[in-house]
């Protein structure tokens, strides 16, 4: 496990819009370097507000969407074309108005789907997906994601990984079903920890003075089973991406002054 870094920005909006641009510069980067990137999107607030700005940006005609993979971290076990689905809000924020290429767009099965009503073999297919798209030197049954995104909820989950409750536990599966979440909607499809980590750069995002104590926990060395957003880290790198008031219970020694 690497040592979190942190970048603190003044407000949501400056956090999105640089968010973006490093997001931006690090699918180039791994384009030039590999020919294609690989990066998991997430939903919520602050994941798509951070769509929402990549869409805005100048830079993102740089970005070459046709040799880019979008996979999920998460998703509402909701008929497809739901406003709450995370790939919904994902499509409205930036991918309508980008040339991607639909095949490379890996949205989680929907509650209407080929799986019916049955989340837990919606995971087992997406967990399918992930291991044909991984390759021999993934060394494992996902591919290595170049960024793997994560919005840090008020009770510290990830994903939908919620304390205590059994997905978070999960140390084999790549992709689990998960029933009875504490938030609407109950059922839902999530990546487990162990996929989490296959990433080479996990970058967790969080903005308001709702999400502090979140923040703190998670950095104060907590268990994952309790804190989910505390076992939430990448091969190469974890980055927590904040704004001053999701900072605002950490230490500032932890830190360096606001950033733009």
């Amino acid at each position: 496990m690497n040592t979190p870094q942190l970048v603190v920005h003044r407000d949501k909006e400056l956090m999105a819009q640089a968010a973006a641009a490093r997001l931006i510069t690090k699918i180039v980067d791994a384009q030039a370097s590999r020919g294609s990137a690989s990066v998991v999107l997430t939903g919520g607030r602050n994941g798509n507000g951070l769509l929402a700005a990549l869409a805005a940006a100048p830079a993102r005609d740089a970005v070459d969407w046709s040799r880019l993979d979008l996979w999920w971290g998460d998703e509402r076990f909701l008929p497809e074309g739901d406003p709450e689905r995370n790939v919904t809000q994902a499509r409205a924020a930036l991918l309508d108005a980008v040339p991607v290429d639909p095949k490379r767009v890996h949205a989680m099965p929907a509650s209407d789907g080929p799986h019916g009503s049955d989340a837990d073999e919606a995971a087992e297919a997406y967990a399918a997906e992930l291991a044909e798209a991984a390759g021999p030197e993934n060394h494992g049954p996902v591919p290595s994601f170049d960024v793997l995104m994560l919005g840090v909820g008020p009770d510290t989950h990830v994903a939908s990984l919620f304390p205590e409750l059994p997905a978070v536990r999960e140390t084999q599966r790549t992709v689990v079903g998960v029933h009875g979440a504490p938030k609407p909607p109950p059922t839902r499809v999530t990546l487990t920890l162990p996929a989490i980590r296959a990433a080479r750069e996990v970058w967790l995002l969080a903005a308001g003075e709702d999400k502090a104590q979140a923040v703190a926990i998670a950095l104060s060395g907590a268990g994952e089973v309790q804190a989910p957003a505390a076992g939430a880290y990448g091969r190469s790198r974890t980055l927590w991406l904040l704004d001053s008031a999701a900072a605002s219970g950490l230490p500032r020694s932890l830190y360096p002054p606001a950033s733009p």
